[in-house]
């Protein structure tokens, strides 16, 4: 179950990020004790995965590459799943986790690369934003930085509701 458990009630907007016939994910169950919360971040992360601009598969490498950088076992099983819907290979996904580059292309490496960085350094350096410059267009640079972020922020929020060791 977990340090947060679901509150009972389950608020009625849990339902809107619960798969059918399953349990809502362990993040939107915890931000359910804060309910004012809840509406506008589900809007948020809505808006984010679904009306973006980034194509679905830069989407969930960015995702991929901030559970693994932050060790969510949670973020890091979801995301393989909503990767291979977008097109991703078990090949693929796997080798965000090792670092192994499978035939990234060079805008698939850049964005590796600034999924690290924000990590690491809470930025993108101007060498790597400058290469991106030249395969995204700024529209997409932006998203990208909040991508990451959103799953940094998940990530956190899932590894201290499991309570447990990071993957």
């Amino acid at each position: 179950m977990g340090r947060i458990p679901p509150p009972e009630p389950q608020p009625e907007l849990v339902a809107l990020a619960t798969p059918p016939g399953g349990r809502p994910p362990i993040t939107i169950s915890a931000l359910a004790h804060c309910e004012p919360l809840l509406g506008p971040f589900l809007g948020w992360a809505a808006a984010l995965a679904l009306n973006g601009v980034l194509p679905k598969r830069d989407h969930e490498i960015l995702a991929l590459r901030a559970a693994h950088n932050c060790r969510s076992g949670f973020e890091w099983e979801e995301h393989s799943s909503f990767g291979r819907a977008a097109g991703l290979s078990e090949h693929e996904i796997g080798c965000i986790a090792s670092g192994v580059d499978p035939g990234w292309s060079r805008r698939e490496q850049l964005l590796l690369a600034a999924a690290d960085e924000l990590h690491r350094d809470t930025a993108i350096s101007d060498r790597t934003w400058r290469e991106l410059t030249a395969v995204a267009r700024t529209d997409e640079l932006v998203e990208a930085i909040y991508v990451v972020g959103q799953y940094t922020m998940l990530s956190m929020v899932a590894n201290v509701v499991e309570g447990d060791q990071p993957r």
